[in-house]
């Protein structure tokens, strides 16, 4: 069973019908008990830092979820549920995160056209479960106007090049997250939540 997290600024039905086309049972819940009960966790999301974050909190879900990570269960945050994760965002204002994954969310640098919105590649930097079988250089699905830098490069699967390189996928200890939505990603995506359904 997956359990998503929904903190009311989330796309959920995408990744919710995704995962029950590939075969996989799913659970769209925002009840603190239920995350603290999930096998594998997700955490989606569109919106405000801010806002998700004060939505997490006074949900209760903040320290479910935190407490659920940190005992080792396989988590996924997807865009914004990706800088949820982080230590802090400087979006509208400096923010703390969950601070799972040490590092700052940042805006994507002037000059660029802002949101980042299309196909771009996915530079693979080692192999991982999360990306078995998923094809180097393939194309997936961006809409953001921030962006996520790990204190340690260590934690970076993949990059893409949207005027600079940037993470696209992180990897730290039971945690994995994309800056792309992957249930927007056709085929590639579909493997990315099949092989995380399967870890």
């Amino acid at each position: 069973m997956i359990t998503v997290v929904d903190y009311k600024l989330n796309n959920l039905r995408s990744i919710e019908n995704t995962l029950r086309r590939l075969g996989h049972e799913v659970k769209v819940t925002s009840d603190p008990a239920e995350v603290r009960h999930a096998q594998k966790l997700i955490l989606p999301g569109v919106g405000a830092f801010r806002d998700a974050m004060k939505n997490l909190r006074d949900m209760g879900l903040a320290e479910a979820f935190v407490d659920k990570v940190k005992a080792g269960t396989p988590t996924l945050g997807i865009c914004l549920g990706m800088h949820l994760i982080f230590t802090e965002s400087e979006e509208f204002g400096l923010h703390k995160g969950l601070n799972l994954i040490p590092g700052r969310v940042k805006k994507l640098p002037e000059g660029l056209h802002v949101p980042h919105m299309g196909w771009n590649q996915l530079h693979l930097k080692r192999s991982d479960r999360l990306t078995r079988e998923v094809v180097p250089e393939s194309f997936v699905y961006f809409v953001h106007s921030f962006y996520a830098q790990p204190d340690s490069a260590e934690v970076t699967l993949a990059t893409t090049d949207y005027g600079f390189d940037f993470p696209a996928i992180v990897h730290f200890e039971n945690i994995w997250a994309t800056q792309f939505h992957p249930e927007k990603s056709q085929h590639v995506g579909e493997r990315l939540l099949d092989n995380f359904a399967r870890l």
